[in-house]
């Protein structure tokens, strides 16, 4: 089972606080998995279907709850590469239906969601619960931080997108293929979702594992930046050692002054000693003794240089 049916399957047993709420949760529930049925004299008729079964017998559960119809309810096997059945619940269009439907403002034409009391945070809440039980999905905790709610409904999709904002849920909105995306990137976001939805179980596995990835990102990321330093010391004492060896066999070494050949005799001394190490044994700063350093590397240079002068003066 994914993360995201074990978040739709927890807030599918959550209860409402009141008719207020199961309106609000039950018509982002519709709104974002159903479609209308249209029919004769201008009645509407709906029809859900989803593949979860806890989220079927919530959805026909507030239905029965809230209105005197009784949906059809109807179980289609799933094709042969996707064995879940889908359980669908059809209210048929007639004119109480399409009582109904304006009392969730689902009806054609109506203001959006202007019906529902979306005022109230509980109800807030609710609406975001029944959004994401119709049509969201969230990656697992482990990998990259992604939640989605996906709908064809642009002012559906606003809706959503003002109702998150509200709770300070980071979320943005795109197109994808003729439909709205709303959408979270970011791991406290996820976090505040899903505790705002009632996914208390969930918000708790998934802060879980966000603590361990979150410490091995840190553990690694220490890791590379020691790796990181310890390969800039080896490396200037790769370097500092040649310039010495070259100054060595040019026959310059004793002319050099007694302070460079201090530090010279020291590295030689100290071959993969980190700076901070050769200057504590030198009793000088670790600045002093780059600066040393620094005088036999330009030493260097200039010896290099006076042999491509003569190798050039000889071709």
């Amino acid at each position: 089972m994914s993360f995201a049916e074990e978040v739709k399957n927890e807030i599918a047993h959550y209860q409402p606080e009141n008719a207020a709420c199961r309106y609000a949760e039950l018509a982002a529930l519709l709104c974002m998995g159903g479609s209308l049925i249209l029919g004769s004299r201008g009645c509407i008729g709906i029809e859900f279907s989803t593949s979860n079964n806890a989220v079927a017998r919530k959805a026909l559960k507030m239905w029965r709850q809230s209105f005197p119809i009784r949906p059809e309810v109807r179980v289609r096997q799933g094709l042969r590469l996707r064995k879940k059945n889908y359980y669908i619940l059809r209210v048929p269009p007639t004119e109480t239906s399409t009582h109904v439907l304006k009392t969730l403002s689902l009806f054609p034409g109506a203001e959006e969601f202007a019906a529902i009391d979306l005022k109230n945070a509980n109800c807030q809440r609710a609406f975001l619960r029944g959004a994401f039980m119709g049509g969201g999905s969230v990656n697992q905790p482990k990998g990259d931080y992604h939640l989605e709610l996906l709908t064809g409904n642009e002012l559906f999709a606003q809706k959503l997108l003002k109702i998150m904002r509200r709770f300070h849920v980071p979320a943005k909105m795109t197109d994808r293929k003729g439909d709205y995306l709303v959408y979270v990137k970011e791991g406290n976001g996820v976090s505040a979702f899903l505790q705002y939805v009632g996914a208390t179980q969930a918000y708790l596995d998934f802060e879980s594992v966000r603590v361990v990835k979150d410490m091995r990102n840190n553990v690694n990321r220490v890791v590379n930046c020691e790796t990181a330093n310890l390969q800039k010391t080896v490396d200037a004492a790769i370097r500092q050692r040649r310039d010495i060896e070259k100054i060595q066999a040019s026959g310059k070494y004793s002319q050099m002054t007694a302070k460079l050949q201090e530090a010279a005799e020291l590295r030689l001394s100290h071959p993969e000693a980190p700076m901070s190490e050769l200057a504590a044994l030198s009793g000088l700063t670790k600045s002093g003794l780059s600066h040393r350093f620094k005088k036999i590397a330009a030493i260097a240079m200039q010896l290099e240089g006076k042999e491509k002068d003569e190798t050039n003066e000889v071709f």
